[in-house]
């Protein structure tokens, strides 16, 4: 089962962030789409106006967001970044915290673009749309 990563399209951090996973990705255990596309906008439509402003994660039939997200993320990562799941161990409020401070100034710190990435035809396997 892939793990679905919905992300911010327009805000650099998020597409870097993409970037590293598709890189370090050797297992093929992700799949990306962007908060804006049609199957991001399926997706939201059913969620509360406060997740929105968040990285979505869906595995074993669950949606995470926030910190949660990010955890479930790790966890599914090769090599030595799975051993950050351990940060699990924080409570969950202290981390939603501090990714809402991010997620909250990722804009005016890292900038953004005018449209989403366009996956290359390589990688448009990796991508839903």
């Amino acid at each position: 089962m892939k793990v679905v990563i919905l992300f911010d399209g327009v805000c650099n951090l998020c597409n870097g962030v993409v970037q590293f996973l598709i890189k370090r990705d050797s297992g093929d255990h992700f799949r990306f789409a962007a908060l804006q596309s049609d199957f991001g906008e399926r997706v939201t439509s059913q969620l509360d106006q406060h997740d929105l402003d968040s990285i979505i994660v869906m595995t074993n039939g669950k949606m995470y967001t926030k910190s949660s997200g990010a955890l479930q993320i790790v966890k599914k990562m090769d090599g030595a970044w799975k051993y950050l799941y351990v940060l699990r161990a924080i409570p969950k409020p202290i981390r939603d915290r501090l990714y809402d401070i991010i997620a909250h100034n990722r804009h005016k710190i890292f900038g953004r673009r005018d449209s989403c990435m366009m996956p290359t035809p390589d990688l448009k396997r990796k991508f839903l749309q």
